[in-house]
């Protein structure tokens, strides 16, 4: 049995795992290509979602800006270091 859940952005198909198994290619299509998701239940429970494939996203860029942002506050600690105390000094101070 199929039934549609109505959120607050938009309706989801629920199938029960009887029905999955039954239409499993038809299903899968049906996400794959009209991008819908489909909850899987089993004796009224979601135990399962059928999801679009996500493309995966370019991360390159986003590394560069976090180490480009730890080169400014590697340098903007070493711009208010104290003079002839060490990371291990500094460290022990504060634990005290």
């Amino acid at each position: 049995m199929v039934t549609k859940e109505v959120t607050g952005r938009t309706a989801l198909r629920s199938v029960g795992v009887r029905e999955l198994k039954e239409h499993t290619s038809q299903l899968l299509r049906e996400v794959g290509e009209r991008g819908e998701e489909i909850q899987v239940t089993s004796r009224g429970r979601i135990v399962a979602r059928l999801l679009p494939p996500v493309e995966p996203r370019d991360l390159q860029g986003d590394f560069d800006v976090v180490w480009a942002d730890m080169d400014r506050l590697a340098e903007e600690i070493g711009r208010r270091w104290p003079a002839g105390v060490s990371g291990v000094e500094a460290l022990g101070e504060d634990r005290r």
